[in-house]
C-alpha cells in the first residue's frame, strides 16, 4: 500500500453509545491499569476483503456494524466511559455511557490488502485520532477502498484494557454483527471487578522483582510459516512454546547483530498474562489489564554462545517462576510506585529500552483474527505501532494467511544492524 497515493475522506464521525442503560459509577483501576496508562492508545488494524457473492453495497454495512457496537458496549461499558482522576489524583474510569468514537472514511483508490505493512503514515490515516477527545477510551474507524477492501482501524486506551480483553471485545462485537443478539452470549460476559487485583495491605515485596542507542530505527516484518515455526521449536527441544522458541531465536540474533560487548548485560522483557497464575485464578473473562512485565538478564556472551535451546529454557524458566506470590508482589510494588501525580491520560506510547535490551509483545493464541463481522475473517491484523523511533521492540502475531500456524514477527531495530539481523534470523529457518 503506497502511502503517497492513499487519500481518505471522512464521511461520518459520531459517538456510539451503549444500546441500553449501563451502570454509572467510578471504576477503580488497579496498579497494573495505572502503570499501563503510560503507554496510551494501542493502535491496530484489521484488513477485510469481500468474499465472492457478497454485493459491494452490503459489505461492512455501516448501520449494522454501528448497531452491533452499541450492543457490545452494554457488556463492555467501561470502554464507553472516560478516563479521569479521583479526588486523590489517581486514575479512574468515569462510567456514564458517554460513548466511543466511530469514524467512516472512503477512498477512490485500489489497495493491495495482502501486502499490508504498518507505517507511521498509514497509522495517521487509518487509526482514528483518539487523542483529540479528552479521556476517550475507544475509537474505531472503518475505511472503505475502491478495490472493495475495508480496513478497520482501532485505538483502545491501555488503562482500560489489555490484548486479551481487547480481543474479547472485538470477538463479541463481531458476533453481534454476524449472528444477532444471542450470538455473543457464547463468549461469556466480561468481569469488571478490578479489586481482584488490589494490592495487599501492607504490601509485601519480593526483592527480586525490583529490578538507547539514539540511532535511526527501522521496522521490518518477517513471516515464519508453520513449518518454519516447527523447525525453530524443534531446535529448542521438546516442550517449548512458540513464544519461547521465537523469542530465544530473535534474542540471539539481535545480540549478535548489534555486536554487543561479550561482558555487557542484556535483558529480555515481555508482558506475561497473569490470569491463570493467581490462586484462585482470575475469571477467564476478566476485563482490564491482567499482565505484568517479566524478564531475564545475563551477559551477552551467554546468549550468543549458548544453543538456542538453552536460551529458550531461560525464558521458560522465568515463566515457570510466575506464581501467585510473585504476581501479588509485583502488584504491591506497582501500587507503592504510584505517586500522587500519575501519568496524564494522553501520555506517549512505548518507552525506551537500553541498547542492549529486547522487549517482546506476544499476541499469539489470542484469537486476534476471529473478528468476523459477517463478511468473513480478516485477511490479517497487525499492531500499528510503527515509526515510533524505539529500537528493541518485537511483536509476535498469529499469521493465518498461510493456512494457519504461521507467525508474523514485527521487529523495530536500529537501521545500522538490520542487514546483519536479517541474515542471522533467516540463516537456518527462513
Amino acid at each position: 500500500m503506497g502511502v503517497d497515493e492513499v487519500k481518505l475522506k471522512v464521511v461520518e464521525s459520531c459517538i456510539v453509545t451503549p444500546s441500553e442503560e449501563t451502570p454509572r459509577h467510578a471504576l477503580w483501576l488497579s496498579s497494573l491499569d495505572v502503570t499501563m496508562s503510560n503507554t496510551g492508545y494501542t493502535p491496530t488494524a484489521y484488513c477485510y476483503r469481500p468474499e465472492s457473492g457478497v454485493h459491494d453495497d452490503d459489505f461492512f454495512d455501516v448501520p449494522r456494524v454501528k448497531a452491533a457496537m452499541a450492543k457490545a458496549l452494554v457488556a463492555f461499558y467501561p470502554l464507553a466511559g472516560r478516563l479521569g482522576m479521583d479526588g486523590n489524583g489517581r486514575l479512574e474510569i468515569d462510567c456514564a455511557g458517554q460513548g466511543a468514537l466511530f469514524v467512516v472514511a472512503r477512498s477512490d483508490l485500489t489497495v493491495d490488502l495482502s501486502n499490508f505493512e504498518p507505517s507511521q503514515e498509514l497509522r495517521n490515516l487509518l487509526v482514528p485520532p483518539a487523542e483529540d477527545y479528552p479521556g476517550l477510551l475507544c475509537a474505531i474507524q472503518v475505511a472503505f477502498f475502491k478495490s472493495g477492501g475495508v480496513i478497520l482501524g482501532t485505538a483502545l486506551h491501555h488503562s482500560a484494557i489489555d490484548a486479551v480483553s481487547a480481543f474479547h471485545f472485538f470477538q463479541t462485537w463481531s458476533a453481534f454483527c454476524r449472528d444477532g443478539d444471542n450470538a455473543a452470549a457464547v463468549l461469556g460476559l466480561p468481569c469488571h471487578d478490578r479489586t481482584l487485583l488490589r494490592a495487599r495491605s501492607p504490601p509485601i515485596l519480593d526483592p527480586s522483582e525490583l529490578p538507547s542507542s539514539g540511532l535511526p530505527v527501522v521496522r521490518k516484518v518477517f513471516d515464519f510459516s508453520k513449518d518454519q515455526v516447527t523447525a525453530v521449536k524443534r531446535a529448542c527441544g521438546g516442550g517449548v512454546s512458540t513464544f519461547c522458541a521465537l523469542s530465544a531465536h530473535v534474542w540471539q540474533c539481535v545480540c549478535a547483530a548489534r555486536r554487543l560487548p561479550a561482558d555487557a548485560t542484556t535483558l529480555l522483557t515481555f508482558l506475561a498474562n497473569i490470569r491463570s497464575r493467581l490462586s484462585p485464578p482470575l475469571p477467564g473473562a476478566y476485563f482490564g489489564n491482567g499482565i505484568i512485565t517479566m524478564g531475564s538478564s545475563c551477559e551477552v556472551r551467554e546468549i550468543t554462545s549458548e544453543a538456542v535451546a538453552s536460551v529458550a529454557e531461560r525464558i521458560k524458566g522465568v515463566i515457570r517462576r510466575m506464581d501467585d506470590e510473585l504476581v501479588r508482589s509485583a502488584i504491591d510494588y506497582l501500587e507503592l510506585d504510584i505517586g500522587n501525580s500519575p501519568p496524564p491520560p494522553q501520555a506517549p506510547g512505548l518507552g525506551g529500552i537500553p541498547g542492549t535490551g529486547l522487549s517482546v509483545v506476544s499476541w499469539l493464541g489470542m484469537g486476534m483474527c476471529d473478528a468476523d463481522f459477517g463478511w468473513g475473517k480478516p485477511l490479517g491484523m497487525t499492531s500499528m505501532r510503527a515509526g515510533e523511533g524505539r529500537a528493541g521492540y518485537v511483536y509476535l502475531l498469529d499469521n493465518d494467511g498461510d493456512g494457519g500456524g504461521g507467525v508474523r514477527v514485527l521487529v523495530f531495530l536500529e537501521a545500522a544492524f538490520l542487514d546483519d539481523f536479517q541474515r542471522l534470523l533467516c540463516a537456518d529457518f527462513l
